[in-house]
């Protein structure tokens, strides 16, 4: 019974995460691993339970979608689609202890993407300019790794797209909640067939997350954009920690 009241709580907090800022499965999968799962299924039942709150963002940006200069928006879902399936093949691939001792590094990886992503893609930008080519190229490895873990993605799509000189912030979010959706959307297909999902904790906090993405959206209009990027980079920071002393 507390497991469940863990993994509720976290999904309201990872919903509400997500719909303000992001960064909501830094709570979602040390939550499901502190209510006694394995770090496998605890990372795809994560996935699982998130998807209907990615799934919204994307269908709120609906009227923002649009292709980037050179690369036409369907090659990217194409790319999305069987990024997320190879990655979320290899995490079902990979030994779970070698995951338990990679999973500090990846949340570690997210929460740097998520704090520093936007300014890096800035800097470079200013002394880089770079072809759709590498873009493209860019776009497979992000895929893959948000079908096999996901934290920071986002953030590390929008820094990329950056340094093609796109600048239509707009356009960029819009297609981020896309692209991570259609990468998430097939690994969540390949999870629930043949992955080690939990099933009463991921739907517990699958509805929590989508009270919790109601309540964020609210929350996100009252307080300032830094204080809820703040608190997800903190948050981040403290459960890779904790990783790291639990290795």
């Amino acid at each position: 019974m507390l497991s469940l009241l863990l993994v509720f709580g976290a999904g309201l907090l990872a919903g509400a995460m997500n719909a303000a800022a992001g960064g909501g499965s830094f709570v979602t999968i040390p939550a499901l691993v502190f209510a006694g799962m394995p770090s496998v299924a605890a990372n795809a039942s994560s996935t699982v339970a998130l998807l209907p709150g990615t799934l919204a963002s994307a269908w709120a940006w609906r009227q923002e979608f649009r292709s980037f200069e050179g690369i036409p928006l369907p090659w990217l879902i194409g790319i999305s689609f069987a990024g997320g399936l190879a990655g979320a093949v290899l995490l079902l691939a990979t030994p779970q202890r070698a995951f338990d001792d990679l999973l500090p590094w990846l949340l570690l990886t997210g929460t740097l993407a998520f704090a520093f992503g936007r300014q890096l893609g800035e800097a470079l930008r200013r002394h880089v300019r770079i072809g759709r080519g590498t873009v493209l190229a860019a776009q497979i490895v992000l895929a893959i790794y948000a079908g096999y873990f996901g934290g920071g993605v986002g953030i590390m799509m929008m820094a990329v797209w950056s340094l093609l000189g796109h600048a239509d912030i707009r356009a960029m979010s819009a297609a981020r909640t896309l692209l991570v959706s259609a990468a998430n959307a097939v690994a969540v297909l390949c999870f629930a067939l043949w992955g080690p999902v939990r099933w009463p904790e991921t739907l517990v906090m699958l509805v929590a997350a989508v009270i919790g993405g109601y309540g964020g959206a609210v929350l996100a209009r009252r307080l300032p954009a830094p204080v809820l990027r703040a608190f997800v980079i903190v948050f981040g920071l403290a459960m890779t920690a904790v990783f790291f002393l639990r290795r």
